[in-house]
């Protein structure tokens, strides 16, 4: 079957692996141990997907940059803590390089820094997978999309044959604002109706029903 789509870019957290819990542990204890109001599960898991100094600036719109400096070192050390309990979705590995072998390009837009991307993906063995990365220490954070421009610009595909796939509001907007198509998963950060209400192509309850509307359609 033709492929629709040459390049498939994935989010990282919440869309390949099983991260959302721990991320919004580390944010709750961080904010506990700073002695500021510990934001709800909502609101923390609202926030991944953005550059951490926006996330816990938008958490803590009052905070001075010291207290702020504060959070974000304790929630690195919160995160650093248990990363290496971190898995993948089930059926990941085997799909992506079965999308690969397809031909496809493969990619990652993700609100990580660079260096945590690179650990993650050594821990998993991907650090030759992806033809190209994009972390928010690099670029604008989500929804902005230059993230996914510089993606295209690298690879040499234009907006129409690329296809976003991510958990969060952020990832589909970026979508939206970079003209490419946009896939969301319900199993990560953000509601299913959330992410609905940006009219992506569709939206998947587990990684399982993903890999296979790709397989037919992708």
């Amino acid at each position: 079957m033709t492929k629709r789509f040459d390049l498939i870019v994935f989010d990282w957290d919440g869309t390949l692996a099983d991260s959302t819990a721990l991320i919004v542990h580390a944010i709750q204890a961080a904010f506990a141990e700073a002695g500021r109001p510990v934001p709800s599960r909502e609101a923390a898991s609202f926030v991944i997907g953005y550059a951490l100094p926006d996330a816990m600036r938008y958490l803590a719109p009052d905070a001075s940059d010291r207290d702020l400096a504060l959070i974000m070192d304790g929630y690195r050390a919160h995160y650093l803590a248990r990363d290496g309990e971190i898995a993948l979705f089930e059926g990941v590995a085997a799909a992506l390089a079965r999308y690969k072998e397809a031909g496809h390009w493969l990619a990652v837009a993700t609100g990580k820094s660079r260096r945590g991307l690179d650990r993650a993906l050594s821990s998993v063995g991907f650090s030759d997978l992806f033809d190209i990365t994009r972390c928010a220490d690099e670029c604008h954070s989500k929804p902005h999309p230059q993230m996914l421009h510089e993606i295209g610009d690298y690879l040499g595909v234009i907006a129409g044959r690329t296809v976003m796939i991510g958990d969060t509001t952020h990832d589909l907007q970026m979508a939206g604002n970079a003209g490419t198509a946009a896939l969301g998963v319900g199993y990560g950060a953000h509601p299913r109706a959330e992410l609905e209400a940006l009219a992506p192509l569709a939206v998947f309850d587990s990684f399982a029903e993903l890999d296979r509307w790709l397989n037919e359609n992708g």
